[in-house]
């Protein structure tokens, strides 16, 4: 074998391998999604059944709201399934994301002793829920992670005049799971997604000491990456997950899917959908 075939040998090697790398990226979906999709289970639930449908793989990074859309616009991640709308329109309007498209929802819950010391079950409104942990020197543990539910936690403080700093507010920088776990630990209160909350409370002391106010309403948003900033990612991959996941059957699924005979998740898919024909 000659000099020059040796070379074109291992040239077409090369390429070879390259294309054959190429397409099993293409195969896989890199994900970036908040802690409370992988906590609650859903996530393992539903993306098998994606991935044997399309002969895609999922790679999951469960990360806080803030580091997913970060990691979106970073180009590290191919789509994000987040929870805080405000965060998910600026990350469009801003030409790092397409469309967003609404999947599900839930709520938000405020967790906390049994015995709950500073009286929050006789509250009227999330606002005054914080005040009278603020005022009775009881402990609230935020995420303090950048996360959707920290977003939420910042949010509500505003709303309730009070400063998320001092000794009464506790930053852990950790998980939803985590945060429950370490507010169990202390005694303390804590704001948690439903379906998180469910995932766990078989393992916490901690109960549900008040939901239902209309400022705890918990969306969830699916965006794929800038096409025309990343347009090597894998759109065809991030844009067949959207439309399965907003699609009539992983509705579906998403309704189906219970913890302890409760419902975690309301689609919300067709919703938003009908608005827009509207």
């Amino acid at each position: 074998m000659t000099r020059t075939v040796k070379l074109l040998f291992a040239l077409f090697t090369l390429l070879f391998s390259a294309a054959i790398a190429c397409a099993a990226d293409n195969q896989v979906i890199r994900l970036a999604t908040t802690t409370s999709t992988v906590n609650s289970g859903l996530l393992d639930k539903l993306l098998p059944n994606f991935e044997q449908e399309s002969g895609y793989q999922v790679h999951v990074i469960a990360v806080g709201t803030g580091k997913a859309l970060r990691m979106g616009r970073d180009g590290d991640v191919d789509v994000v399934l987040v929870h805080a709308p405000a965060a998910e329109q600026k990350f469009v309007a801003d030409g790092y994301g397409e469309q967003r498209f609404a999947v599900m929802y839930n709520s938000f819950v405020i967790l906390g002793p049994a015995e709950d010391p500073a009286g929050v079950k006789k509250a009227k409104t999330t606002s005054d829920v914080l005040a009278k942990i603020h005022s009775t020197n009881a402990f609230f543990v935020s995420r303090g992670d950048d996360s959707g539910t920290h977003k939420k936690e910042l949010s509500l403080c505003k709303d309730a005049g009070l400063t998320p700093s001092g000794d009464w507010y506790r930053e852990a920088g950790q998980g939803m799971g985590k945060v429950i776990q370490i507010a169990d630990e202390m005694n303390a209160y804590t704001l948690a997604d439903k379906g998180t909350w469910l995932a766990y409370r078989e393992k916490s002391r901690l109960r549900i000491t008040f939901q239902s106010d209309t400022k705890l309403h918990n969306p969830y948003g699916i965006i794929e990456v800038s096409k025309s900033l990343y347009p090597d990612l894998n759109h065809s991959g991030a844009e067949a997950l959207i439309t399965w996941i907003t699609s009539k059957d992983a509705q579906q699924q998403i309704a189906d899917y219970r913890i302890h005979d409760e419902q975690l998740f309301v689609p919300s898919a067709a919703q938003t959908a009908m608005h827009l024909d509207k």
